[in-house]
């Protein structure tokens, strides 16, 4: 069971001097709706899982694995059987911003099976029996140990979908080196400029294309249009931003860079599936 559910927030704890924790679980028992400030990671050993996100259910069959960002609302049913679920703190991976390439991946739940990449498949499920074998052990060094295997996971996640863009793309290496350092000036941009108003003509400047060329390769190589991963950006600002108590709904909206409240709640809640009221209230539980 969820050891402390305050509303809809469960507060992971882990164990003193840890930053991880992971339950071999087979307990027959329903998970509620609820989310988190870690990064999970859940495998079912015997017997298929079922694990709702947001709006989208999803079947884990033995040794897949499903990983399911930070800050998610999700929910699983009483299913008998066995499965590892790990959780680590999103923080340590997150202030580092060397991994800011890995990480990225975290911005909807990722299934790891055979029909996406067989290697992959099986990298992951030795993460999971590595990443259990270690939490085991009493080693000073098995959180560090830990959280290189997840890193190493996100790295082979990361170039999987680097070489599926290429596919999508139809461009070879060099010209892919060239995407990857004009949106990754794109991307700085938006990250420090998010709060004002930004346009197309701005952004495809910045990368040194026509506002038509840079709108399209932009999308195939975000798999989102600039004003959605705009939108995405101000959203992950906002969150941030209601955590203070003290900075009231409008002005969250504003500093986030959303013209209107109306705009903000909508967005808000097409991203994160709860208005921005329901959100702030949450973490207050908290």
């Amino acid at each position: 069971m969820i050891k402390h559910l305050t509303g809809d927030y469960e507060t992971v704890e882990y164990d003193a001097k840890k930053y991880v924790m992971l339950y071999d679980n087979v307990d027959n028992e329903p998970y509620p709706i609820h989310w988190h400030d870690a990064v999970e990671l859940i495998m079912p050993l015997k017997n298929e899982y079922r694990i709702t996100v947001g709006e989208t259910e999803y079947i884990l069959p033995e040794n897949d694995v499903i990983i399911i960002p930070p800050g998610e609302l999700h929910s699983m049913p009483a299913i008998p059987g066995r499965r590892l679920i790990f959780q680590c703190d999103n923080s340590v991976l997150s202030d580092v911003t060397v991994l800011e390439p890995v990480t990225r991946i975290m911005v909807s739940p990722v299934i790891i099976n055979s029909a996406l990449n067989k290697d992959l498949h099986k990298l992951a499920q030795k993460t999971m029996l590595d990443i259990h074998t270690l939490y085991s052990s009493n080693s000073e060094l098995s959180d560090v140990k830990i959280y290189l295997k997840v890193i190493e996971l996100f790295m082979a996640i990361s170039e999987l979908q680097l070489q599926q863009q290429k596919v999508i793309m139809d461009c070879d290496d060099e010209k892919l080196g060239e995407y990857n350092e004009k949106f990754g000036t794109v991307l700085k941009y938006i990250d420090n400029n998010y709060m004002y108003d930004i346009t197309l003509d701005q952004l495809a400047d910045v990368a040194g294309y026509s506002k038509y060329h840079f709108s399209r390769i932009f999308k195939q190589y975000n798999s989102m249009s600039y004003l959605q991963y705009i939108n995405a950006r101000r959203t992950k600002a906002a969150e941030t931003l209601l955590l203070d108590p003290d900075i009231p709904i409008t002005e969250v909206a504003m500093r986030s860079g959303f013209k209107s409240l109306t705009t903000f709640n909508r967005i808000f809640k097409d991203i994160k599936h709860c208005t921005p009221t329901d959100f702030k209230k949450l973490y207050s539980l908290h």
